[in-house]
Formats: C-alpha cells, structure tokens, sequence
C-alpha cells in the first residue's frame, strides 16, 4: 500500500491482480444491493439470504486467499510496515470467519429464583451450557429524579448440578459477564420485572483472532506514518507543496427570499424580566429535569420555527399563550410547511394562526385528513399533516396545563413531577395537594391584576417548593445555569450564513493569489480570516462544551450533534493545515458552513436528552469523533477534486495547479481512510460489548465499509495506475464522496437500521 514497487508484472500476478480486484467490486456490489434489499424486505430477509449464505462467505474468503498470493508475489514482505497492515485486514477476516464457523449466539430468558443450563441460538435451537445461570434480582437504575432508564442490571449466579455457587455477577448494559468462553450481555426484560432476557455468546476463538486482527491494525497504521519509506512521507517533501495554486473563479448565489409575514398587532405578554423568572423554575421534561426556559424555548422553535416571535422572548411566547390565549390565537404563529396543509387551512404562505385550523362550524380543518392517516388511508403528504396536528395539539396539551410538570413529590414510587391537571399521588399530604392544585390559580390572578411583584414573589416561593421537594434530585446550580446560557446561544443559522458567505469570499480571492509569479496572499487578509476562524472555532468549542456539560455526555448522539462536531473538526484542520495547504483556510469556512446548514435542516436543535443506557459508553464518542474526522478530511478532499475539475476546464495552463492538488488529496486520503478503519473497528469493539457480536451487518456499518473499501483503491496507484492519473483521481475523489452521503443522510433518512439515531 504504501512503497513503490516494480510495475512490470508477470502473467500470474496479473491473474491473481484482476482476480482481487474483481471479488472486491463484486463484494460491493453485493453490499449495496443487500442494504436496498434490507429497506424493501427487511433484515431478517438478507441476513438468511445474503449475510448469513455459504455463497457470501466464500466470496469473501475468495477474495482473501486471491489478496493474499497477490501480495506474496509483489514481495510486499520486504516493507514489514505495509506486510502487517495488510495482514492485519486478512487477519480480521479470519476472525470473522472463525466466528461465522464455530461462534453462537441466542438469548437465555430466566425468571428470578429459576435457573436454566439453555439458550436459544438465533436459528432457534435450543443449547445446553456446562452450567446452570439463575438470576438473584433484576433492577432498573433511573436517571436522578427522573423516569428515564439510566442502566438495566441483572445479579445473575452459575452453578452446577448439585446447585453449588461457581461464580456470579451484574450483568447492565456496556458491562458483560464472562466464564468459561461464554460472555452474557443484559438484552431484555418481562413487563413485570421479575425475569430477564440475556444474550449469550460464545466464540472464544474468533474474537481473539479479531481482536489480534484489530491491535495489528491501529500498530501498523501508527508504524506507516513514521515509516520514512511509505508514500505518505514521500508525498509530504514533494516540492510541488511549496509552490502555491492559482485556481478558477467559482461563482455561487445565495438566495433567501423572505416569506411574506402577516401584519399583526404584537400580542399580549409578560414584561421581558418577568416572563424570564419563569424560565428559572425547574421542570420535568423529555425526561429530564431542566430550565422551564428550555421547554419554552423547545416549543417556541416547534411552533415557530424559530426562537423568537416578532422579538420576543421564548419565555414571553410561552407565557403568552398561557396567560394570554384569546390574544395569541389570533397570531400567525404557527409554521405550516407543507403545501397539502396549507391548503387544508386556506392559508397563504407559511404561517397560520390558531383560528385557522378552524372553518366557519367551529369544526377542525384537518380532522378528515388525521382519521384518513389514522386508519392507515393513503393521503398526500401524510407527514406535512401530522406535524401540523402535532403543533395543534401542542397548544391544548399546554392549555391544559398537562405540559408543566413542575411540582415534584417523593412518595412511595419514588420521585415523580406533576402537573396541576394531573391525578395526584394518593399519599400527597393534604397541604401538599392543595399547593400544587391552587398556586398556579394565583399566579395567573397576579398576571390578571398586572401585580408583578407578588407574582415574582409566588414564583420564588414555588421555586422554593420544587428545591425542598426534590433536593439531591435537581441539576446543580452551575449546570442549571450552564443550561439557561446554551438556550440563549442560538446563532447556528447566521454561523452558517457567515461562514458559507466567508468561504466563498476568500475561495475567489484565494483564486487570483498564485505566488509562483511573485503574488502572495494579503497579510493583512490572510490575518482577518484567522482571526475568523478562531472566534468561529472558540463559539463552537462554547456550544459543544456547554451541551457536554449539560447533557452529562459528550454530544454525539444524533445527527445535530455530529454535524456540529464535523463543523468544529473543519475549523481546527483549517487551523492546523493551511500554512502547508493554504486553500484549507476557504475550504474550512466553506466546509463548516455546509456543515452547519446541515444540522439545522429541522429547523431547530435537537432537545437535550438523557443518553439511551446502551449509548452510556466511552467509546461512543471515539468511535463517532475519529469517523466524522474522517469524514472532514473525505470533504477537503472532495473540494480539492471540484477546484482541480474547474481548473481543467478553464484553460490549458493549470496542470502544474491540478497537479499540486492531486498530491494534497493523496497526502490527506491515508489519514482519512485510517482513521474510517479505526472508528470502523472501535465500533465494532463497542458493538461486541453491548450487543455480543462485533458486526451485524446493519446499513450503517455495511455503508462505512463500502466507503472505507472504495476509497482504499485510491491507496493503490502502483497496483490500479488509473490513479496516478491527477484528474482521474480527482473525479475519483468527487464521486467517492456520494459513498460518504449515503453512508450518513442516506442511511438514517432512507435506508434505516439501529444506526438511525446517528
């Protein structure tokens, strides 16, 4: 992969070349067609027909052997480096099939004071175990003061015939139980929470080959970037690197045009630091406690679309509707995307009031339309209609008081938070019971009579309430007012805005700045722009901060998330990279304001919330941070092949320009694969200790694999000589990058899978 070899080649090594290389394309081809296949006819179909197939395998051990006698005749042993790193793929693969030979898997169900020596494997016969496993109690462990499941723990014995003890231990999610080569993983539970279902594994050899597979990977791939022999170093003292790049000019319009808004009189609301002192009250919501400003914010952002109304406030909107109702129906407030219920509401444009979702009868406009859905009736743009219903409804849950559940109170069941509608526990003291039946009652009386400053005094005093009530139970004061300073950091949109303007700004400038011809890029500008770049990168490293600190995890868990992530990666290569690849400055604002578009594509941030227990891992964040580093490193990459593809249609004289680009993607497509096989692999190594099994082939890894297997032939010049080819590369590297889309937006918005949340 990474030393040059002879390209004379004799007939046999020729045969076993094409030969390899025809079982990979033919492996991804099979990949791509089982993932379509999975959406149309579901897992279960292609892991019986595909995945799980003698065919399948032996494709893949084809594929191995052909590899292997390709590399032992191109002698690659005389470059230890490159000799480990291949083998270490081939030893994966060896593991895998260990594993697909000898492995089992199922799922062991037992009820406490039972015990069983059985499990069931996933082609649903029944195997007995050396041993006996019974289970001692079962627990769910909930985030504190909250409903949400933190972690599911079973204390599970073993035992032999005669019933005597030969070990025992917990078993929850990310924390397995092992002996003797089995491995027990917490999977399920009965609704009665008196049994348990575990999953079993055991494969006590293919793991090991895997795992040997794995750690000769990350050791090779260390090893080749300090080999003074791999093409990465030879690659970084190319002298073409000291020369700069005069590159085409590239002309892209920004057109937002304005949707037209309704004139209306502001409506009735709180003054602007009274309706805050609401936000200041701590709530149950999304299962967790929080800021009430983070729930006025969340509803204003559904309802709106954005976080202000007309310059107000969330909490002012959200007070609004509350105490104001008869003067906030009337306003545009709700934002209609869809064009079928826009015409079902008789409106123009995109925002509608209250009154509109009603006819001249009083009877609601879309209740046809939402019965048609609900009887499984095949109606247009059935999506567009339910998030119309959905704000509907949001209003009357609101109305109703059922959205606030702010009064905490520990009775039998633990910690629970009502709201004043709700049906109270039946243990709730008497004085209790009328408090969180009565105050909201005064303080919508104080709201009537404009007395604010009884009312900031009630708020104080149920504020009081909820810190006696929960206690330990509520976010400490640091984190809550971490929180009420991320809620107001709501500048993702005109970030974005910026950066793509400052991208394609410098792009141009950057453009008509060679300096082989004694031109150098203004310093003055050049400074501007780091400058820039710096305040973007340390907003950025703010907003992920303070939702790391809020969330109580580190914030890549869903697809805002990481597309913010991706945004603050583009940043810092930009930082670090541009005094040697000085286009990286434009392409890091270009990069990170597409990015940035992206994770805000609904309309608004995803709410905090608390992390699923299997999500609860370490290497949920490695596993996600180096694949979206690679997934940046894959984008500069693309942006270089788009510029070298303008240059060659502009003129004749940019060979040298195309030339130098073709050398930087090579340089920047070694860490980039690396780093997809790494994350590839602590996935994997994850996937083994949540689930017990290190690969399900579910959309998202088969697509990852498809794109680290596509971009790995680029690695390949001596061996494909296509790719010695600067444009062909090029192109190449702009149609590669599809591999990249699909393996993030078209799996989670098309094809599905356990990765969806990502």
């Amino acid at each position: 992969m990474a030393c040059r070899f002879p390209l004379d080649e004799s007939t046999g090594m020729k045969l076993f070349k094409n030969i390899s290389f025809i079982l990979l394309g033919t492996i991804l081809l099979v990949l791509t067609v089982a993932t379509v296949l999975e959406k149309i006819y579901g897992t279960e179909y292609v892991s019986g027909r595909i995945y799980g197939t003698v065919p399948f395998v032996m494709l893949w051990l084809l594929f191995a052997v052909s590899a292997l006698v390709y590399l032992w005749k191109r002698k690659i042993r005389k470059n230890p480096v490159v000799m480990i790193l291949h083998f270490s793929f081939l030893l994966i693969l060896a593991g895998a099939f260990v594993t697909w030979m000898y492995g089992e898997q199922g799922l062991l169900q037992v009820r406490k004071g039972q015990r069983t020596a059985t499990f069931t494997g996933r082609d649903g016969i029944s195997r007995d175990m050396p041993f006996y496993v019974g289970l001692d109690d079962f627990r769910i462990v909930y985030y504190t003061g909250t409903h949400a499941p933190m972690d599911y723990v079973s204390a599970i014995t073993l035992s032999d015939e005669n019933r005597d003890r030969l070990a025992g231990s917990e078993v929850a999610m990310n924390r397995i139980f092992a002996y003797r080569g089995y491995r027990f993983y917490q999977s399920g539970y009965d609704p009665d929470e008196e049994g348990v279902t575990l999953a079993v594994s055991h494969d006590p050899y293919g793991i090991a080959v895997t795992y040997a597979g794995y750690t000769l990977l990350l050791l090779s791939v260390a090893g080749f970037f300090f080999d003074r022999r791999s093409r990465f170093r030879r690659l970084l003292k190319n002298p073409l690197l000291k020369r700069s790049v005069a590159v085409c000019l590239l002309l892209f319009c920004l057109h937002a045009p304005a949707g037209a808004q309704q004139k209306k009189e502001k409506p009735r609301v709180l003054p602007r630091e009274i309706a805050a002192r609401f936000g200041d009250l701590y709530v149950l919501y999304n299962d967790r406690i929080c800021p009430l400003q983070t729930l006025a914010k969340d509803f204003t952002v559904k309802l709106y679309g954005a976080s202000s109304y007309k310059g107000l406030t969330p909490e002012q909107v959200f007070t609004g509707w509350m105490f104001y109702y008869s003067s906030w129906k009337e306003q545009p407030v709700i934002r209609i995307k869809s064009k079928t219920a826009q015409q079902l509401l008789g409106i123009n444009g995109q925002t509608a009031s209250l009154d509109d979702f009603y006819n001249p009868y009083n009877a609601y406009k879309l209740e046809e339309a939402v019965q048609k859905i609900r009887l499984g009736t095949k109606v247009k743009d059935a999506k567009g209609i339910e998030e119309a219903n959905e704000k509907y409804n949001l209003l009357f849950i609101l109305y109703s008081g059922k959205l606030l559940k702010i009064y905490p109170h520990y009775g039998e069941e633990g910690l629970n938070w009502y709201s004043q509608s709700d049906d109270l526990a039946e243990d709730m003291a008497d004085d209790e019971w009328f408090f969180v039946k009565k105050s909201f009652d005064y303080i919508h009386e104080t709201v009537i009579k404009k007395d604010y400053e009884a009312l900031s005094d009630l708020l104080v005093k149920l504020r009081v309430y909820q810190q006696k009530k929960a206690g330990g139970a509520l976010p400490s004061d640091s984190r809550f007012k971490a929180e009420k300073i991320y809620n107001r950091l709501h500048y993702t949109k005109i970030l974005a805005m910026l950066c793509l303007c400052i991208g394609l700004l410098s792009f141009l400038y950057y453009c008509n700045r060679p300096v082989h011809d004694g031109r150098r890029v203004n310093a003055g500008v050049r400074c501007g722009l780091n400058v820039l770049l710096v305040v973007v990168f340390l907003y950025l490293t703010l907003v992920i901060g303070l939702r790391c600190y809020v969330g109580g995890h580190v914030p890549l868990s869903n697809g805002f998330e990481t597309m913010q992530f991706t945004a603050w990666c583009a940043m810092l290569l930009s930082a670090l990279l541009q005094r040697r690849f000085f286009m990286f400055l434009p392409f890091g604002f270009l990069l990170c304001g597409l990015t940035l578009l992206t994770a805000m594509l609904g309309e608004s941030n995803p709410r905090i919330t608390q992390l699923m227990p299997v999500l609860s891992s370490p290497l949920l964040s490695i596993h996600v941070a180096v694949i979206m580093l690679s997934y940046a490193l894959f984008a500069f990459i693309m942006l270089n092949g788009l510029t070298a593809l303008i240059l060659s249609l502009t003129g004749k004289g940019n060979a040298v320009q195309i030339e130098r680009l073709y050398i930087i993607s090579r340089i920047l497509l070694y860490p980039a694969v690396f780093l997809l096989a790494a994350g590839i692999f602590v996935g994997a190594v994850w996937a083994n200790i949540s689930w017990g099994r290190y690969w399900g082939w579910d959309p998202k890894e088969v697509w990852a694999l498809v794109t680290m297997l596509i971009y790995s032939l680029a690695l390949h010049p001596d061996t494909l000589s296509r790719f010695r080819r600067p444009m062909f590369f090029h192109l190449f590297a702009v149609i590669a990058f599809f591999s990249v889309l699909i393996t993030y937006f078209g799996v989670n918005f098309i094809l599905g899978g356990m990765h969806g949340y990502a």
